[in-house]
C-alpha cells in the first residue's frame, strides 16, 4: 500500500508540474486552453472552469494539455478556423516554447529540489575509505564486507582515502582483487572479482570496476550559492542513467529488460518513502529529471515528437495534414501502451523472481 501511493504522490506531482508548464507558456502566448488532464483519456471526472475544462483521467502514465487548434494525446482532431487564439497560428518559436515548457519545468523541479536539500542537510565530504553502505548482490556483500568498515588495502596497496578507493577500483574493471578492511580492530582479507559498468565521466561513457560499496559521508552547512551549483550538478548526473541507458541500448549492450516502468518506480518509490523525506525527495527529483529527458526524445505523442512536427512544419512552410498527425499519433500511443506493458511484465518477472 505503501509503495501504490507514494507512486501516485510521485507520478503526480510529476505530471502536474509538467503539464502546468505547457499550460502557462499557452496562456502567456494567447493559445487557448479546452483541457488540462492528468491522466491519458477516457476522462473519470471533470469540472470546467472558464475555457478550461481541469480533469482526471483513466490511464494514469502521463497527462497533457489539450489546446486549441493542436492534434496531441488527446486524438481529438477538430478543424482549424484560423483563430489568433489556435496553436497553429502562432510563430515557430512561440510553439516550440509551449511544447518544451513542459520539460523545462520537470528540470526546474528536480533542480530546486535537489538545491532545498542541499541547504537543509548540507554537502557530504568524504573521510577515509569507511564504508557507508553495502549493495545486495555485489562483490563486496559476496565477501562480507559491512557498513561501518574501513578499507585499508587493495591488492598489498595502501589505501588512505575515500577518493584512493574508487580510483584503484575503477581502474580494475572485471578483475579479481584482494580487499583488505578492519572491523573493530580485527582484519580481514578476501579476493573479490568487480563488476564492469558503464560510466559517464566528464563528456564520455568509461567502462569501470565497482564492487558495491558506497561511502560514509561527513556533512557540512552549504550556502545558498553552493546549494544553486550542487542542485544544477545533481540534476545533470540524474539524467546521465538514462543517457547511459539509452546509449547501451543502442550499442545492444542492454535490452527492454533492464528498464525500469511503473511497478518498478512504486517498488523503487516505497522503499524511499520509509527511508525518509529527504531521500523521497530526491528520488522525486530524479524521475522527474529523467521523465523531462525521456520527453524531449523526437517520438510521436512525446514533447520531442511535437517539436519534429513544428519544425518540419516550419521547413515547408505549410501544416502537415491533419490525418496524418492523427495517424503517427494513434501509432505512437499504441507503440507507448506495447512498451508499457512489457517493461511492466518485466518488473514483475523481477519482483517475483528476487
Amino acid at each position: 500500500m505503501t509503495s501504490f501511493i507514494s507512486l501516485i504522490i510521485v507520478l503526480g506531482v510529476i505530471v502536474f508540474v509538467h503539464e502546468l508548464g505547457h499550460f502557462l507558456a499557452a496562456k502567456m502566448v494567447g493559445v487557448r486552453v479546452e483541457q488540462f488532464s492528468l491522466g491519458f483519456p477516457p476522462k473519470m471526472v471533470g469540472k470546467k472552469i472558464g475555457e478550461t475544462e481541469y480533469m482526471i483521467s483513466w490511464i494514469p502514465l502521463g497527462g497533457y494539455v489539450k489546446m486549441a487548434g493542436m492534434i496531441d494525446e488527446s486524438l481529438d482532431s477538430k478543424p482549424l478556423t484560423g483563430a489568433k487564439w489556435e496553436f497553429m497560428s502562432k510563430n515557430f518559436f512561440q510553439k516550440a516554447f509551449v511544447i518544451s515548457a513542459g520539460v523545462l519545468m520537470n528540470f526546474i523541479l528536480a533542480f530546486v529540489i535537489y538545491t532545498v536539500i542541499t541547504l537543509y542537510i548540507g554537502v557530504g565530504e568524504f573521510g577515509p575509505a569507511v564504508v557507508g553502505g553495502v549493495e545486495p548482490g555485489m562483490p563486496a556483500d559476496s565477501i562480507g564486507i559491512q557498513t561501518g568498515d574501513l578499507i585499508t588495502h587493495i591488492d598489498g596497496d595502501t589505501v588512505s582515502s575515500w577518493e584512493e578507493l574508487s580510483e584503484i577500483i575503477h581502474q580494475r574493471p572485471d578483475e579479481v582483487i584482494q580487499v583488505t578492511w578492519l572491523r573493530d580492530g580485527v582484519e580481514y582479507s578476501a579476493a573479490a572479482r568487480t563488476q564492469s559498468h558503464q560510466q559517464l565521466i566528464g563528456k564520455e561513457f568509461v567502462e569501470v570496476g565497482l564492487i558495491g560499496v558506497s561511502a560514509q559521508l561527513e556533512r557540512r552547512p552549504a550556502g545558498v550559492v553552493e546549494s544553486i551549483v550542487k542542485g544544477a550538478e545533481s540534476t545533470f548526473y540524474s539524467c546521465s542513467a538514462t543517457v547511459i541507458g539509452i546509449y547501451m541500448l543502442a550499442r545492444g549492450q542492454a535490452g527492454i529488460k533492464d528498464f525500469v516502468g511503473p511497478l518498478g518506480i512504486a517498488q523503487y518509490s516505497g522503499e524511499a518513502i520509509r527511508t525518509g523525506l529527504m531521500v523521497f525527495l530526491s528520488f522525486i527529483a530524479f524521475i522527474s529529471a529523467n521523465i523531462a529527458l525521456l520527453n524531449i526524445l523526437p517520438i510521436p505523442v512525446l514533447d520531442g515528437g511535437h517539436l519534429v512536427f513544428i519544425a518540419i512544419e516550419a521547413i515547408i512552410r505549410k501544416p502537415i495534414a491533419t490525418k496524418v498527425k492523427i495517424v503517427i499519433q494513434q501509432v505512437g500511443m499504441a507503440l507507448l501502451l506495447v512498451l508499457i506493458l512489457i517493461i511492466s511484465y518485466n518488473d514483475i518477472v523481477r519482483l517475483f523472481t528476487k
